[in-house]
């Protein structure tokens, strides 16, 4: 066996994660350039309100028009069809930041506050998931970038992120279609 092949054997799963980290700013990167055409894609109805509400949160930590169409479609459709189509295309986004925590759990996994991080996750993770998805900010790439990086089980991740995107989603699309 050459020393190239050995090496990438022996390395195989920290190359993994490396790609992981990549795709993710790669994805995030390839928004960000097209995000002028973004809102061309809500042309297509609530399929383009869907694919917005996915690439929008596929960015990690750039925050994208997700919430003002959620906020528009809710007063063209039906606001509880939008209020859960954008949740579940957010949650389908939000995937980006939980596998560059996967992938960057190799790089972290010796800092002098993961151990307190991994505990939390353990102990609060579905609430704090819960909770910081229905709410606006940009803090959820971060807590869906330490639940890949804790190994937080990817079913309870995608369970408390949607529960709390159709909260917040329900709430806009609801405002939506009572001001316009």
């Amino acid at each position: 066996m050459s020393k190239i092949k050995t090496w990438f054997v022996k390395n195989k799963e920290k190359i993994i994660k490396y790609l992981f980290i990549f795709a993710s700013v790669l994805i995030s990167g390839v928004i960000i350039y097209f995000r002028n055409d973004l809102e061309k894609l809500q042309g297509y109805g609530i399929f383009g309100i869907f694919l917005i509400s996915v690439l929008g949160n596929a960015t990690v930590v750039i925050p994208a028009p997700v919430i003002l169409s959620a906020f528009i479609g809710g007063s063209v459709y039906n606001p509880i069809l939008v209020g859960f189509v954008v949740a579940l295309g957010a949650t389908i986004g939000e995937l980006t930041g939980f596998i560059a925590g996967v992938g960057g759990r190799v790089a972290i996994t010796d800092h002098r506050h993961f151990k307190k991080v991994e505990h939390w996750m353990t102990k609060s993770g579905f609430l704090t998931l819960l909770i910081l998805a229905a709410i606006p900010n940009p803090l959820f790439d971060v807590a869906g970038i330490f639940a890949g990086a804790t190994n937080y089980p990817i079913k309870r991740f995608l369970i408390a992120t949607i529960l709390g995107k159709a909260i917040k989603f329900l709430a806009v699309t609801l405002i939506g279609s009572s001001f316009l």
